[in-house]
């Protein structure tokens, strides 16, 4: 290769660096750093909840008792305390006569008033999801999950007799007959549409207490719609065009789920979609630059100095100015 053409090469690839640097720098990555900024911000609700055993909502006035405790991945989290909410008044495990304190655990008499709502509490003000506990003096109860129940999963509901015996029963929701004339009911591929008041009833013993069963959306769809409507927000204060993005929107509760990502999950998000993100935008723009570059046609002028040996000692400075044309 010529020294003409080789420069000529040079100065087209240091040319087109310098505008495909100012193209990134013209863009607006507003959006991204909010986005960013949001990941780091977004509120760590805990993923720690209250697990009864047995696992029921409602339970008989016969001086059982019922194991609560705090749950962390199927661990026992430490720093929770075990609290309820009765008559107004919050008390912690421990506090009360019947709502004792052992160990890891909190256990709970059955002989003693018990109807309230039970929940766990960290040290900071975190706390978990609210457990309505019926205690019942009628003739059966409800079995019913405690927890909230992901969408998509299988429900069990049945009828229990004070002596333990399951019976056939009237299955209700929300005042709707769901069936009758069995010991369970099972609602399979649990959707929104399924959370509510449920109880059971039969011609002897009459109702059962009712219970609400909430249904709760996996922990990523969650976290995509509190999400959601912080990053349409961005969109529409962003000079860049808008993409069409799907919210998924979520059935009124009588309380909002929190969501079980930790903060590792969210530091992972962080640490891999920004950079990729930025990276991504500043290799279209390079990318897009030398496609208009190449379609344009555009002329590169190189400016050569020579040295003429004129005469006898003189020097001659002759400026030659050299086109190229790169539109072939």
């Amino acid at each position: 290769i010529s020294p003409r053409k080789r420069a000529t090469a040079v100065f087209f690839s240091l040319r087109t660096i310098r505008r495909s640097l100012k193209t990134f720098n013209s863009v607006d990555f507003a959006p991204v750093a909010g986005v960013c900024v949001l990941l780091l911000s977004a509120p760590t609700v805990s993923a720690v909840s209250l697990h009864a055993k047995p696992d029921s909502k409602q339970f008989f006035s016969n001086c059982g008792q019922v194991s609560l405790r705090c749950v962390d991945d199927k661990q026992t989290a430490d720093g929770w305390t075990v609290k309820r909410t009765r008559g107004g008044l919050t008390e912690d495990c421990g506090a009360a006569a019947g709502f004792d304190l052992d160990d890891s655990q909190c256990n709970l008499n059955l002989c003693s008033p018990s109807d309230g709502a039970y929940f766990c509490e960290s040290s900071s003000g975190q706390r978990s999801d609210e457990v309505n506990i019926t205690v019942s003096e009628k003739g059966v109860i409800l079995e019913i999950p405690a927890l909230p129940v992901i969408t998509g999963s299988d429900v069990t509901l049945r009828c229990r007799q004070s002596n333990g015996d399951m019976v056939a029963a009237y299955f209700f929701f929300s005042g709707r007959l769901l069936g009758s004339g069995y010991k369970e009911h099972t609602i399979s591929n649990v959707q929104q549409s399924n959370e509510g008041l449920y109880w059971c009833a039969t011609d002897l013993a009459g109702p059962s207490p009712k219970s609400f069963l909430k249904i709760r959306d996996p922990p990523t769809t969650a976290f995509r719609s509190s999400v959601a409507p912080h990053l349409e927000t961005m969109r529409s204060s962003s000079s860049l065009p808008s993409s069409s993005h799907p919210t998924s929107s979520s059935s009124p509760a009588p309380e909002p789920p929190p969501s079980s990502l930790s903060v590792f999950r969210l530091l992972f998000h962080l640490l891999v979609f920004c950079p990729y993100f930025i990276t991504t935008g500043l290799l279209l723009s390079i990318y897009l630059d030398r496609i208009s570059a190449t379609r344009s046609g555009n002329r590169v002028v190189v400016s050569m100095e020579m040295t003429h040996q004129g005469g006898q000692n003189e020097e001659v400075a002759v400026d030659v100015t050299t086109e190229h044309d790169f539109s072939e």
